[in-house]
């Protein structure tokens, strides 16, 4: 590729779609839309003709792969505003508004800020990774305190199943809570979530969490409610502290407490939200429902990966208005 593109100014690497753009590919990944490949960005008005050398130069195989031109899991030639307007729905080479920030789902926020860069030389990708490479504080509360709202919404049910004979709901319960404390602890350690399939990888690779997932498993895994509570009691205490470590409220208490007067342990969820929300500066924020990103009101396949209907999505759940930063 490099001797095709020397004389072109261009930036190429491995983002967008794609198992291996994180590192989760295994020799399963093989098996479809696999082979070679690589975003090349060049100037709008270059792309018609470096498209043709690029065609026009490359092998028809590599490493045993066919080669792709011109299309998505292959190699792709492009203007980078096009292309992440394509991937994103709005293009982060420029101002960033409140609505580009919460539309954009974790997954593509991810496929952007992950894979290898080969090349840089019209400085796309650094300014990009540099301006979407977290949350602005006050929106890194505002999605914070809607994750720690989603674990308030359910966090005595798994115990209420089970007190009425109900197990399965109890477990099926349980394993939500597990899947959204695993996203709020890698947004605490500003990662964007990836989609389901590799949530837990992507939760097994941040250092320290053994522990952590070892509770999780143990929670999934109980018998009966009162063990899965037990584990959960475990993750929820060290969600809490590492909540504190953070600095984004003043310190919260990190034991946990009964459900009202019910006999149902948790962490009380909502105290954590609701410091969040207190925190928020910006009154813009402040006001949004909390509701969250696009991740965390909406979480079919068909909505995330649609950058239009996600815009859509939220300028109707949170009535917002685009505002810059």
């Amino acid at each position: 590729m490099q001797p095709i593109v020397a004389d072109v100014p261009h930036s190429a690497a491995l983002v967008g779609p794609g198992s291996e753009v994180p590192a989760f590919d295994t020799e399963r990944s093989t098996d479809h839309d696999w082979g070679p490949r690589v975003v090349l960005f060049v100037a709008p008005e270059a792309a018609g003709r470096v498209r043709t050398a690029v065609a026009g130069g490359l092998p028809e195989t590599f490493g045993g792969y066919r080669v792709l031109c011109g299309v998505a899991g292959g190699t792709e030639v492009t203007g980078a505003a096009a292309w992440f307007e394509e991937r994103l729905g709005f293009d982060p080479l420029g101002p960033i508004t409140a609505l580009d920030w919460l539309a954009a789902p974790w997954q593509r926020l991810a496929e952007v800020t992950c894979g290898e860069v080969f090349h840089d030389g019209l400085g796309v990708m650094a300014r990009v990774r540099g301006a979407l490479r977290w949350y602005p504080v006050d929106l890194e509360r505002y999605v914070l305190a809607c994750q720690w709202r989603r674990v308030a919404q359910r966090e005595a049910f798994a115990g209420r199943c089970g007190e009425v004979g109900d197990d399965l709901g109890s477990a099926l319960v349980t394993a939500d809570l597990a899947g959204d404390l695993m996203r709020l602890v890698l947004l605490m350690r500003r990662r964007y979530p990836p989609y389901a399939k590799w949530v837990g990888s992507a939760f097994a690779r941040l250092p320290g969490t053994a522990e952590l997932g070892e509770a999780l498993s143990c929670a999934v895994a109980a018998g009966d409610w009162r063990a899965r509570e037990h584990h959960l009691g475990r993750v929820y205490e060290r969600v809490a502290g590492l909540h504190n470590r953070l600095g984004l409220t003043a310190p919260m208490e990190t034991a946990t407490r009964r459900f009202y007067d019910r006999p149902f342990q948790v962490i009380g969820a909502q105290r954590f939200a609701d410091a969040l929300g207190a925190a928020i500066v910006d009154p813009r924020i402040r006001e949004l429902p909390p509701a969250g990103s696009v991740d965390q009101f909406g979480d079919s396949t068909d909505l995330l990966v649609h950058p239009g209907r996600c815009r859509a999505a939220v300028r109707a759940v949170l009535g917002l208005r685009a505002f810059a930063f």
